[in-house]
This record gives C-alpha cells, structure tokens and sequence, in this order.
C-alpha cells in the first residue's frame, strides 16, 4: 500500500471510532451525519455490485453474440434473456452460476485492492478485454475462446495481431470505450464517496489484512476447485454444473458459450480428465511395450508385401449412414442400400460398433485417425476435439504414415468451425481441411430438392477433383453431411413407405415415420452416389483404397429405444473396405471383418492391401483379433455430452456378442492393459514412445 492509501485508511479508522462529545451537538450532528452516509454508500456498494456483476456478464456475451454489427446489442440481449427465461420457467439456474463465478473474482479483486472504485473498472475492463478477444476469434474461426488458446501467450502473442477480422478497429472502439467509462465513472463515484471506495477500515493492520487474505484465498480456492473438478465426472463441481443446468453443446463452441455462458463454457474445458494413469506406467514398462510389438510387427511383415503409402487410402465417413431395415421394429416398402449391400458382399465389411446414437460424429472420427478408443478414456473425456487434441504436445494420426502434410487432405461441406476441425486438422498433420468457410473452400455444394445440406453426390465430385491433382499417393479424409438430422420431408418424388415390422409391440409414432421416409431416401441417394463413386475411382490408374463407414445411426428410433434390450442394434453401422482395379487387392476379402470399431480400420486396411506396418498398427492388428469391436458403455437416448460414469465398456467378439473382461484369457487381458499404456503415454503420459519407432513403417 502506498503512503496516501495508508492515511485514508487511518482516517476512516479515526472515523469509525471517534467519540462523541455531548456537549458538542454540532460535533454529534456531523459525526452522525457522516455515519448515514457512510451506510448509505455502503448499501451503494452492495446494489452496484450486483450491477457490476451482471454488467460484467453482458459484456462478455456480447463477445459471443452474432458478428454482425446490426445484431450485436439485440443478440446480446436475446442471450441473456434467453438465460432468464429458463432460470424463471425452467429451473435452469446457468446465469446464475455465472454471476456467482463472476461476483467471486469481483470480490477477489475488492478485497486484494481494498478499493471498491479500483476493482470496479479493473472487472469491467476485463470483461471487454475477453468481449473483444471472444468477438475477433468467433469472426476470423467461429470459435469461442478455449484453454488451449492461452498457449498462445508469451512469446506468440505478436502473431495473434496477423489474424485480425477487418472489424477489429470497431471492436476495439467498443472495448475501449466500455474500459474508458468505467474507469472515468469510477474515479468521479470516488471523489463523491466520503470512504474513497474503502471496504474494510484499517484494511492494512493486523486483523484487517488477515480477513481480505481469507476472502481472496476463498475464492480462488473455490473458483480453483470448480475448474479442476468440473470435467470429472461424478465430482462435486460436475454436479454443482449440471445441478444448476449446465448443458454441455461442446460441437460448437460459440453455441455452447451462448448457451451455458461464457464463464462456465471456459472453466468446463479447463482440466478435464483423461485417462487414470496404468499402475505400471513408467520408461521401462513403455520400452517393454514397444519392444513387444515391434517382433510382432516383424512377424507380420513376413508375408507382407506393400507398404501403406503404396496406396491412395480414403477415409469416408457417411453421415448417419446405417441400414435402417436392421432396427427392430422398422420395416420398409423396398432397400434403401441395394448397391452398398452388394458391395458388401465382395469385400472386406461388416458391422462397426459406434459410440454415439443420434451424434457423436467427431469421436468416431477421432478413432479413426488415431487407431484410440473412447473406451479407454475417463467418463470425464467427452470430446477429444475439444478437450484433448488442441492442448497436445503429441498428436499421432493415421494419415502421418503418408508423409508431409501436403499428402493429407480433408473435406468437409460444412461450417470448419465444428468440433474445432479446422485447428485439430492442421495439428493432426493435413495441409488442406476444404469445409463450407475458412481459407480452403469445397469446390462442389449443390443441395437435394429441398435439403439443406450439400448432397453426397457432390462431395464425392470434390474428392475425385483432389485425387486427380497428383499422381501421387494421398490420405483422404472425407466427412459428409447429406444425412443429418433433422429428417424434414424434404426429398420431391420420395417413394419410401415405413411400416410396423411384423410382431412388433408397440407400433411406430407418425413422427418417426416421417424422419425414417425422409431418412430412407437420402439412404438410397447415398447407395447411389458411392457406387458412382466407387465406379470413378477404378477408372483411375493409381491404386486407391476406400474405408467406408456410417459413424452412427441417427437419433429417430424412440420406439426402438425405450427397449433396453436394443441397445447393441442401435449402436451398429455399416462399414466396408474396398480397393480399385489399379490396386492389388481388388477382389480381396479378409477375414475376421464381421465386427469392428473405428480404432482398428487402420490395421484391417493393411491387411486388405497387404501392406506392412508398424509396431503400433502390429498391435492393433492383435487386438482386433482378439477384441473384433470396443467402445464406451453405450445407452438408447440421442448423443449427449456426459458419459456413463460407471459400468464396462462394451467389447464384442468376432461372433458380435459381448465379451465379459472376467472371461477373457490372459492374452486378451494383457493386450487391453497394453492399449491404455499406449493409449495413456500418447494422450496424458509422458510421450515416451514418441522417440521409439512404434508408430514408424518399417523402411
């Protein structure tokens, strides 16, 4: 504290106990006087502090409102009505939640200050600070701020300011004038207040700092705690979040910030966790582990004859794509899938196991590239795009194995900003990420009828458009959009009828028949333009490879669902591995491929083109032979953003039925305890395999 801050301290210490001379009216009347308004600046402080509160949360929604300028203010507003809104009919208390969070690092700063006219403008200006920041990130990525992004801090930050929006003057200019009025009001309140903004009298004595020590330790301790323990499932803060109606919209980050606040959005995102460290994890159980894999990688490679990069691979993940003559209860007037179907039956194919129902789509894909299971995770690890790959020192994926980046395209018809592909696509290694925005735009968008999304159709024009720009070998990972939700009756000429399959018991709902008729037609647009597809690529003279797979099935049997019984159906996709007539493994048709899951496509495609691998696809390769499919506990209600805290994750056998961990023999047993060494040292341990060659081809 400095001297002037000292004295008037002193002065509202003589203040408070100044005593009264009755023979001194006059004296009585000024030191009563200066008592009523002391109180009254003190009921002052309490109201603005509210205000100020609340003010600070405005200011850091208006970050995440709409970008455009006409609608910032009235979005804003919209926002946090909303938020009301539901806290008054709903019982959804997340604004709250956020002004308590809010209101604690306001009384952090009112005690660390002893200033009520100091902390006040240092809140507000840092709630514009975060406006602007959330403001410029949401224009130039439509993405809110995350964890990650304070990595960028230090000696990064100068190359933030490349990436400024063109209306970063204007942002500015709002920032700063909320900074300027706050401070300007500030300092006229404390020339009017008798206490200068003084909270605690004789804040600097002995008991005085002893209690504003404990209320800025309090606070951060509960503020610390709430951020370490609220992406843990079953902790306190978890269910502090989700009691007062934290909902979780984690595959768009700005929705997520509008509706759970901007606060609770961040502090959800801080510490998740991710994986209970093995018991065995060390340097010398990782060196074993390698070691181990790499002579089984070696006893593979014996009879293996091409290398992956031989090949062009394309990673397709079809939108929702599962048949949906499967489902129980659900029968058609004819087959949506007659030409995947055939296909089917020439290749490598079968059922996928999905972690989702209804969405889910990102964690799919994840496995897919990176040859991990969500089964390993903690319950807490919802989103790896999210919460995992963004801060990663080390991010492995299937599409390194192809060399430089430039060999690594993504395509996507969609907003880049979902999930966070964009930024996690350039970390997985890819060069190109073409989306609907961004700096690499989908060459092909035409629409279906009345759908809203870019037909399959085009999307496979685009990705034929990139495998003719080299005559090089290529990853490409292809994501489409035709067949999201929601199944409005869009399709003109849509001939699909759905009936009650003969013994149902409970008949389907005149909803669901609907988003199953409209469902079925983009199935069958599908059907059409894969085998178009399919049939452009043996046209071309470069081997080519095609991972096909539905990454879930879509969240439209409610019926089928309220049975418990049809939670492994509702959870099977369709999946198939096919090669080109330039490649040597046209016709092939392994074995084993009944059942799988994402996290082995990686090893059944180099078996397909009989290509060598690596210590790491070695491994997976056993493990598919042992596990044919594995993923997280899985239940019968739409994707949401909160795991089964408790219960074993499904694992199937090659006959697809489950496989109890106490049953399983010892090989088995050893090879799901060396996935999550694996699976640990790569996301949460110490990257101790990366100086191996475990992920490496053999020369």
């Amino acid at each position: 504290m400095d001297n002037g801050q000292q004295r008037q301290d002193n002065e509202i210490e003589e203040l408070s106990i100044r005593t009264i001379n009755p023979d001194d009216s006059g004296g009585a009347q000024r030191t009563h006087g200066t008592r009523t308004a002391r109180a009254i600046w003190a009921v002052v402080y309490a109201v603005l502090f509210l205000l100020v509160d609340y003010a600070s949360l405005a200011i850091m929604q208006w970050g995440v409102a709409l970008t455009s300028t006409r609608v910032q203010l009235s979005s804003t507003g919209e926002n946090l009505g909303t938020m009301w809104h539901k806290m008054v009919t709903q019982g959804n208390c997340v604004l709250l939640l956020n002004l308590i969070i809010i209101a604690l690092v306001y009384l952090m700063l009112l005690m660390a200050t002893n200033r009520f006219w100091i902390a006040t403008p240092i809140l507000l200006s840092a709630a514009a600070v975060i406006a602007a920041t959330e403001k410029m990130k949401i224009a130039t990525r439509y993405e809110a701020i995350l964890p990650s992004d304070l990595n960028f801090l230090g000696k990064n930050t100068g190359d933030l300011m490349k990436f400024l929006p063109p209306e970063a003057p204007m942002i500015f200019g709002i920032a700063a004038a909320i900074i300027v009025v706050s401070i300007v009001a500030s300092v006229i309140c404390a020339h009017f207040d008798p206490r200068h903004g003084a909270l605690i009298a004789g804040g600097n004595n002995a008991v005085g700092a002893c209690v504003r020590v404990l209320l800025v330790l309090a606070p951060a301790l509960a503020i610390g705690g709430y951020g370490q323990s609220v992406g843990v499932v079953d902790s306190w803060g978890y269910h502090v979040s989700r009691g007062m109606g934290d909902k979780p919209s984690m595959w768009d980050s700005v929705y997520d910030a509008q509706r759970n606040g901007v606060v609770v959005s961040f502090l959800r995102q801080v510490d998740p966790k991710v994986m209970d460290m093995p018991a065995t994890y060390s340097k010398e159980t990782m060196d074993e582990v390698a070691a181990r894999y790499r002579k089984d990688a070696a006893r593979i490679n014996e009879t293996r004859t091409h290398s992956l990069d031989d090949s062009t691979v394309i990673y397709v993940l079809s939108e929702s794509f599962s048949d949906p003559t499967r489902v129980p209860g659900v029968e058609l007037n004819k087959d949506p899938m007659p030409n995947i179907r055939k296909i089917k039956g020439e290749t490598t194919s079968g059922l996928m196991l999905s972690s989702g129902y209804g969405g889910g789509t990102a964690n799919l894909e994840y496995m897919g590239l990176t040859g991990l299971s969500m089964a390993n995770f903690d319950a807490s690890l919802t989103s790896p795009y999210q919460q995992l790959v963004p801060g990663a020192c080390w991010t492995p994926s299937v599409n390194q194995l192809w060399g430089p980046p430039e060999n690594s395209i993504g395509l996507h018809p969609y907003e880049p900003s979902m999930y966070s592909r964009e930024t996690n696509y350039k970390k997985l290694g890819f060069s190109h990420f073409y989306a609907l925005k961004g700096d690499d735009i989908i060459s092909h968008q035409d629409r279906i009828d009345d759908s809203p999304y870019v037909s399959d159709e085009a999307t496979y024009e685009s990705t034929i458009e990139e495998l003719k720009k080299t005559d090089g070998n290529q990853f490409l990972q292809v994501i489409t959009m035709q067949n999201h939700m929601p199944y409005n009756d869009w399709y003109t000429n849509n001939e699909f009828e759905v009936h009650d399959a003969d013994g149902s018991t409970k008949p389907l709902t005149d909803k669901e028949k609907k988003s199953i008729r409209t469902y079925a037609k983009g199935m069958e647009l599908t059907d059409d333009a894969t085998l178009k597809f399919l049939e452009e690529l043996d046209d071309i003279d470069k081997p080519v490879t095609v991972v096909f797979y539905g990454d879930h099935l879509p969240g439209i049997y409610a019926t089928a669902g309220a049975d418990t019984k049809n939670s492994i159906d509702l959870h099977l996709t369709d999946y198939f591995i096919w090669s080109n007539k330039a490649s040597w493994s046209h016709d092939t048709k392994i074995d084993d491929s009944a059942y799988s899951s994402p996290n082995f496509f990686i090893a059944q495609a180099a078996e397909q083109m009989n290509a060598k691998v690596s210590p790491y696809i070695g491994f997976l390769t056993l493990m598919h032979e042992h596990v044919a499919a594995m993923e997280p506990p899985v239940v019968n209600t739409i994707q949401g953003w909160d795991r089964i805290p408790e219960g074993q994750a499904i694992y199937l056998g090659q006959d697809g039925k489950p496989m109890s961990v106490a049953d399983m023999d010892a090989a088995t047993k050893q090879l799901l305890d060396d996935y999550k060494l694996i699976q640990y040292d790569i996301t949460a341990g110490a990257n101790y395999l990366k100086d191996t060659d475990f992920m490496s081809l053999p020369k």
